[in-house]
């Protein structure tokens, strides 16, 4: 039966879909593979780059039958952005957020009868397990020395992409509604500047101390449990070598391997107990968290910068002359945000920045409208 005009459409654009993503995915492969100091994990992106490539040369084989041009695919803009990323602070960074896509895209093809008869749905299962096995703390078959440098790589990099631009809308939207709340009921542009002023240093403040506090007390609780498996490694060896053996044939190692590994561990304390700390707790003890001051300063930093663009209008302007420009430089960041939020979240650049924009600007103009009711009631 032949094919109606939509149904030809619709293939083709499902296969050029598919095609961008493939080439998306081996070009940051690529990166993660050039930018990867370890050459055991560099191979395996690279391996995984040459399997996006094969499944890309399937959609163009596809799209060729049907007589349609192909030519020469641009790269994405999310993908180029996270490329840039990994190769500014490392794969570590951005590995939590492709890891997550893979996660989500691993049944893509399930319902592609075209990929289904290519093994395509089979190749993307597999590449989110290896991908959920490098950057989560442990999986199948990843042992030893390997592991506990991807555990501590991980943590190290861990979410610092989300943290960083959720830092950064926070003192942005707290401090824009505060300005145009008290601008609601107070146009004096000297009382508006330092209040926005104080609600910069103040929320970075809290932010920094709550970012210590929170850095410190996982760092104790870490350390307590390093020491009390420490004191079970003194007191019954025996016991946690049959925790090791468990755990590594949960991971796929055969139990002779298993068992040869885990006595090969136990014959050095101090080796057993990092191995213990890493593979029972999932703590890297060269960790810990990281720095509590180094986390302090930099919510500090992100919640400021995020804070100092409601202020931005005081520079051109005066009273809600200054608040409005305010609200049109926050707007724009509120948007910029939006569209790095989608890097994480797989949703439209264009939809997240908007929906980022309505929900900042909702807030301010909540705040502003019970800033003048508070005005009138005071000044009645």
């Amino acid at each position: 039966m032949p094919q109606s005009s939509r149904e030809k459409a619709a293939k083709e654009k499902r296969y050029r879909a598919n095609l961008q993503s493939e080439i998306d995915g081996a070009h940051l492969y690529r990166v993660l593979a050039d930018t990867e100091n370890d050459p055991r994990l560099s191979g395996v992106y690279r391996k995984l780059a040459t399997v996006e490539e094969a499944h890309a040369e399937v959609w163009r084989r596809h799209l060729q039958a049907m007589g349609l041009p192909v030519g020469s695919i641009a790269i994405g803009w999310r993908t180029r952005m996270l490329a840039s990323l990994a190769r500014r602070f490392g794969p570590a960074f951005v590995l939590p957020v492709i890891n997550g896509q893979e996660q989500a895209d691993s049944g893509h093809y399930d319902n592609q009868p075209e990929a289904v008869a290519g093994g395509l749905p089979r190749d993307e299962r597999s590449h989110a397990r290896v991908l959920q096995a490098i950057s989560g703390p442990g999986g199948p078959g990843m042992t030893g020395d390997a592991l506990g440098r991807m555990e501590g790589r991980h943590r190290s990099g861990g979410n610092a992409l989300r943290a960083a631009v959720l830092g950064a809308n926070d003192g942005l939207v707290s401090n824009l509604s505060l300005v145009t709340g008290v601008a609601g009921a107070i146009v004096d542009t000297h009382t508006l500047l330092v209040t926005g002023l104080a609600g910069l240093v103040a929320g970075a403040c809290s932010m920094a101390m709550g970012e210590w506090l929170s850095v410190n007390s996982s760092r104790e609780l870490y350390q307590k449990q390093i020491e009390t498996e420490a004191q079970e490694l003194e007191q019954s060896p025996e016991e946690e070598k049959q925790e090791l053996i468990l755990i590594y044939q949960a991971k796929g190692i055969p139990e002779a391997e298993a068992r040869a590994l885990a006595e090969r561990l136990m014959g050095n304390k101090e080796t057993a107990l990092d191995s213990l700390v890493r593979e029972e707790l999932g703590i890297d003890p060269n960790e810990l968290g990281g720095s509590a001051w180094v986390a302090a300063a930099t919510s500090f930093c992100l919640f400021a910068l995020g804070a100092l663009f409601p202020l931005l209008g005081f520079f051109f302007a005066e009273g809600r002359a200054a608040v409005g420009c305010g609200v049109v430089s926050s707007g724009l960041a509120l948007f910029g945000i939006g569209v790095c939020t989608s890097l994480f979240t797989g949703r439209g650049a264009l939809f997240s920045g908007l929906r980022q924009l309505a929900i900042g600007w909702a807030a301010a103009g909540v705040t502003f409208a019970i800033g003048q009711m508070v005005g009138v009631s005071l000044g009645g």
